[in-house]
């Protein structure tokens, strides 16, 4: 590298020398590496660039502890550190370590650098290029872009999360929402719980059962659960005996969402399945509803011209399908009801219709769901709901995707809240 000759980007058809090589040198160590200068390069055989650096006599070192200047260097090591790449060349440096002997604290420290931590084999710049990196690309592209270890990139983002949002932050927040996820296959659930106002995730843990939840509400203590207002969730018991436990002043909320899913899961489709096993002489008619799942279970609004056209000549051939369709619908608007009081007549209309229908499955539905009438009225005073966390949920599966799975639970939920940092209120 002494002898060669870069091109000025200014005029990239003329070639000029840059510097002399002590000069460069000189510069180099002063603008890169504080407290040290390029003794010398010399190119790898793989390509690679190593810089030998030299003390800076001018600099005094700083004790690592307690970061007063020393005079007094106990031993002297080399250490092979890797910086960031200089164009399409990997950058090594072989740096003096010097261990002080210091008059202030007593201990014999390494040196305090401003570029390099005690301990490490990578420079700030490289970490921070690093930092920047794994936060549009997957972990596995990092590391055939950068050379570097896949665990040590994991390492690096690793405590680059923890210190930015490893810290338990949730009070003032009083109203909340909490759901489920898959973490693994086999049944293994993780519970995230966020803010319902900004959106922010306040805390992740592996499990679903109130034994998995509870470190929140230690986390959150008395004070805190004290001030929650209202929580919404979906119909699981487990959430529900546990916030009711910590939390006296806390209303639960239960989901619209997660309410008409398990009525299109046990109702709707109990009762195609059924029509469709009743039309076994019919074979054409049998297809076609038994090819209707999704056209019944997705909202209207949402179905396009021709498929609007399908539901509807299915609904009018058939008149258990058209009863329960009718019945999804309907039980959506206890959801948006003003108050109270209308919540609850609506909900009377709704449960005397499932009633008077004589479908079976909708009949068993309505009276599982009575037990949970007082978390239903609950919206209209509080309109919360988890619909933002099942965008969350699809959000989870881009990032496990991305890194085809994660081996560290800790390290997957600190992504998961770096995703969700929340929104200014």
């Amino acid at each position: 590298m002494t002898g060669r000759r870069l091109v000025d980007w200014q005029s990239p058809n003329k070639p000029i020398p840059i510097l002399f090589p002590v000069m460069r040198d000189a510069m180099l160590g002063m603008v890169f590496w504080e407290g040290h200068v390029v003794n010398s390069s010399e190119e790898q055989a793989d390509g690679t660039l190593l810089l030998a650096l030299s003390e800076d006599p001018s600099h005094r070192p700083r004790c690592g502890r307690c970061g007063s200047d020393c005079v007094l260097v106990h031993e002297r090591r080399r250490r092979r550190v890797r910086d960031r790449d200089w164009f399409d060349r990997r950058v090594w440096l072989d740096v003096p370590i010097r261990r002080l002997d210091c008059y202030q604290c007593g201990a014999r420290a390494a040196e305090r650098l401003s570029w390099l931590d005690a301990g490490e084999r990578i420079t700030h710049r490289l970490r921070a290029w690093v930092e920047a990196l794994v936060q549009i690309l997957p972990i596995a592209h990092v590391a055939e872009l950068t050379g570097l270890h896949w665990h040590t990139i994991k390492r690096i983002d690793h405590r680059r999360l923890q210190t930015q949002y490893g810290a338990f932050e949730a009070r003032g927040v009083r109203r909340r929402v909490m759901d489920e996820f898959a973490l693994h296959k086999g049944h293994r659930y993780a519970t995230v719980i966020m803010d319902a106002q900004c959106m922010r995730v306040l805390w992740v843990g592996e499990g679903n059962s109130r034994e998995a939840i509870r470190p929140f509400f230690e986390l959150l203590g008395k004070e805190g659960c004290q001030h929650i207002e209202a929580v919404a969730m979906d119909m699981n018991t487990a959430f529900d005996l546990e916030v009711r436990a910590h939390c006296p002043n806390a209303e639960v909320v239960y989901d619209l969402f997660h309410v008409v899913a398990r009525f299109g899961r046990e109702v709707v489709d109990r009762v195609r399945v059924d029509q469709a096993n009743a039309l076994r002489s019919e074979p054409a008619q049998r297809q076609v509803i038994k090819r209707s799942r999704w056209l019944l279970l997705r909202n209207r609004d949402n179905l396009g011209d021709e498929q609007a056209v399908k539901l509807e000549e299915l609904l009018a051939a058939n008149a258990p399908l058209a009863t329960v369709y009718l019945l999804k619908t309907a039980i959506k608007e206890i959801w948006f009801a003003p108050n109270v009081r209308e919540g609850a007549r609506r909900w009377k209309d709704w449960y005397r219709l499932t009633i008077d229908s004589g479908i079976a499955p909708a009949i068993a539905f309505a009276k599982r769901l009575r037990k949970y009438l007082r978390g239903i009225l609950a919206s209209a005073i509080f309109p919360l709901n988890t619909s933002v966390l099942e965008g969350v949920n699809n959000r989870i599966k881009v990032i496990k995707r991305m890194a085809y799975g994660f081996r560290d639970s800790a390290y997957f939920f600190l992504k998961i809240k770096a995703a969700f940092p929340g929104k200014a209120r």
